[in-house]
């Protein structure tokens, strides 16, 4: 074997092996993408109408924090909706093509029945994905498992929608976690903060939210 052949089958199995030790322990999931510029109007508040902005939400130090009661009001007078205190990210909804959200995640011990992260609009349906905590535990709606262990830490949450493929992923901490088919077309845009499950709430809800951005690829 010549050594020019030996160098290039050590080299593409070096490649291939840190192909896969970057899948499993760490990628960057907005690599291909570019970051959508982003201002104060993108994050539009969102909280029990009757309460003023400030008991249910803060933002010190690059930490936007979101708390809500179980008995507390929904976001609209007229709604029938669970109550939530959330930032829509406004003036990005999307239709087509790959998009990605990303931010830093933090869940107090004793949250539970919250989605802290969502994809609304649906072709059927208000949303695409749900994402929430029970008991410490991350789930689809509150069916399949995707991430364990995510009390009082701080999570990077990654949400790939590519609606040419009809799929969205999730990536925790660069992991790869989750992969369902989205629900079809629609007026699609990202959410997090905390908004009350149907049923198996906690009283207090919180989470906390950092380093928030879109990307999308183009």
């Amino acid at each position: 074997m010549n050594n020019c052949f030996s160098y290039l089958l050590i080299f593409s199995v070096l490649a291939g092996s840190m192909e896969k030790f970057n899948l499993s322990c760490g990628a960057n999931p907005t690599y291909g993408f570019t970051a959508v510029p982003l201002t104060e109007a993108n994050f539009k508040l969102q909280k029990p109408y009757d309460i003023p902005l400030e008991q249910r939400y803060s933002y010190v130090n690059g930490v936007h924090k979101l708390w809500v009661y179980a008995d507390d009001k929904p976001h609209n007078p007229s709604s029938h909706t669970q109550p939530r205190t959330e930032i829509r990210m406004s003036g990005l909804d999307y239709s087509s093509g790959v998009w990605q959200f990303e931010g830093y995640g933090f869940v107090p011990n004793g949250t539970s029945g919250a989605t802290i992260a969502q994809i609304h609009g649906a072709a059927h349906g208000a949303t695409t994905l749900i994402l929430r905590i029970y008991d410490g535990e991350m789930r689809y709606y509150s069916k399949d498992l995707v991430a364990t262990d995510l009390y009082d830490k701080w999570f990077r949450l990654n949400i790939i929608h590519d609606l040419d493929k009809g799929m969205v992923t999730v990536f925790i901490d660069g992991v790869h976690k989750f992969e369902v088919k989205d629900k079809g077309p629609g007026d699609l845009y990202f959410k997090c903060g905390v908004y009350a499950a149907p049923a198996n709430i906690s009283y207090y809800m919180e989470s906390r939210w950092r380093d928030i951005k879109i990307f999308k690829k183009c």
